[in-house]
């Protein structure tokens, strides 16, 4: 389990997640080494990472959750494709291992995620059924991290922390930024000087583009980290029916359930979707029965276990640093 230094380390990371170690133990009350040394053997132990994400909106982006049944026996080779795409996130089997949920981002205009989500899957024939609900407003995931996460600082050290955006910042991505974007979601805390490498750009130039795609929330940073270490045995897809005069109402009212790591409107037969991180099974029921039951406009709720979760926001790395993903949460704003 974590320690009190650990729970700060990662909730600082919520806050600003390049802000620079020097910071952070200022604020922390320990040395800079102290801080690299815990974020590495985080890195090492608990999946810790840090990826810098376009905002979708912003990016001219889609997002789709695709939902996949398929045999138990073509299910692995189904999910190990989606997990290589290019396009897609948090990759995950759910229900018994025979359904798969994934996020494929997509052009804005391209209303027809069929073909995107069959390109590349194997054609083995095992695909039983598939259904996408486009990701309409999402109202807990990205910068609104999981209050369980994030509760080790106080209201002044947060305040010294946290990343303030401002308005007068650049509205959306350009495609010269592709290489930028594409190195940060490998690694949210990349130097300036590898930055520079990989653009071709000057470390001035890396700087104030970084400076100017996160002023106005073009670019945000989101924390990857094993739910488990936070004594999370059990999570579960929630797939909720709401009328939709009742809609905000009730997704408010989730924002704020701390069982809650995602809360999203969709498309679809229901209309709002859910990822509650529980303790244990017994938890999860106490939740459903109780808070989740008091909300009498819910029409209907399915519940879908998540195994395995086979990718998160970030690429998948095939090196030594890639971290633990069987219980990765988003702790800021992703789908």
């Amino acid at each position: 389990m974590l320690d009190d230094l650990d729970r700060a380390l990662i909730h600082a990371l919520h806050l600003d997640g390049r802000a620079p170690f020097s910071r952070i133990a200022e604020v922390l009350g320990v040395s800079a080494q102290t801080v690299a040394r815990r974020y590495r053997r985080l890195r090492t132990e608990a999946g810790l990472r840090v990826v810098g994400l376009a905002d979708p909106g912003r990016a001219g982006r889609t997002q789709w959750l695709v939902r996949l049944t398929a045999t138990a026996r073509s299910a692995q080779d189904i999910a190990g494709a989606l997990v290589r795409r290019p396009d897609t996130s948090w990759v995950k089997l759910t229900s018994g291992g025979t359904e798969i949920t994934a996020v494929i981002h997509a052009p804005a205009e391209d209303a027809s995620p069929g073909s995107l989500l069959l390109h590349d899957v194997p054609r083995t024939g095992g695909i039983t059924a598939v259904s996408a609900h486009c990701l309409l407003h999402t109202y807990v995931g990205g910068p609104a991290n999981w209050r369980r996460s994030a509760q080790a600082l106080d209201e002044q050290q947060r305040a010294a922390l946290e990343y303030r955006e401002n308005a007068e910042g650049v509205r959306q991505p350009r495609p010269e930024d592709g290489e930028l974007l594409a190195a940060l979601e490998r690694d949210g805390r990349a130097g300036q000087g590898e930055l520079a490498r990989v653009t071709g750009w000057s470390p001035a130039t890396v700087s104030r583009r970084l400076a100017e795609l996160r002023a106005a929330g073009a670019l945000f940073f989101d924390v990857e980290v094993d739910a488990g270490l936070f004594g999370v045995r059990t999570r579960a897809l929630l797939w909720l029916s709401v009328r939709p005069a009742d809609q905000e109402k009730v997704a408010f009212a989730l924002a704020g359930h701390d069982e809650l790591a995602f809360v999203a409107a969709t498309t679809g037969r229901t209309n709002l979707v859910a990822q509650a991180l529980c303790r244990d099974p017994a938890d999860l029921h106490r939740y459903l029965t109780g808070r989740l039951g008091a909300l009498r406009e819910i029409d209907a709720l399915e519940t879908s276990p998540v195994l395995r979760t086979l990718k998160a926001a970030s690429p998948v790395l095939t090196d030594s640093a890639r971290p633990r993903l069987r219980g990765t949460v988003p702790t800021h704003r992703a789908g």
